[in-house]
């Protein structure tokens, strides 16, 4: 059984990020949708408002689970037995930097094997951070993320 993880804020979570849920659940026997705790930054959404706009997003895919992280990717892998990574890449920037974390994840926990998954066309410009730009003066959002949780955005950008 190839048990996977998709590790990310999701802060909101966008239509790349269900793109890339999607696929990666197709190739995979079970996926988990992990969404990182980083006190460190601060967000629009708390954890537990993500894992429910998560859960409703992926409610149609079976073999998704959600869940929630504090610490080393790598310590939450083992300790959920995933043997698979899966990150999504936009652009060359994006390689650059996921291929330093593939080098160091593999140093860390040797059993875990990342598979790239290049983003639709359709999602190259897509970006958490692009969807609060453009939410927060109140630009349409419609093609960035999922219809379902539009109208958690619209209500933290109420003024």
């Amino acid at each position: 059984m190839i048990k996977a993880i998709y590790a990310g804020s999701f802060d909101p979570v966008t239509l790349g990020h269900l793109d890339i849920i999607k696929r990666a659940a197709e190739i995979t026997d079970h996926l988990v949708v992990a969404i990182l705790e980083n006190p460190n930054k601060k967000a629009l959404f708390t954890v537990q408002e993500r894992k429910h706009h998560l859960e409703l997003v992926t409610k149609e895919i079976k073999n998704v689970e959600i869940a929630s992280f504090q610490g080393l990717f790598v310590d939450f892998a083992k300790e959920i037995g995933a043997t698979v990574a899966i990150r999504g890449l936009r652009n060359s920037i994006d390689f650059a930097a996921e291929f330093q974390m593939y080098l160091i994840n593999r140093k860390l926990y040797g059993a875990i094997e990342t598979i790239f998954l290049a983003a639709d066309e359709e999602h190259l410009a897509l970006s958490s951070t692009n969807v609060k730009e453009v939410a927060v003066f109140g630009g349409n959002i419609d093609f960035m993320v999922p219809k379902e949780i539009r109208k958690f955005i619209a209500e933290k950008y109420k003024k």
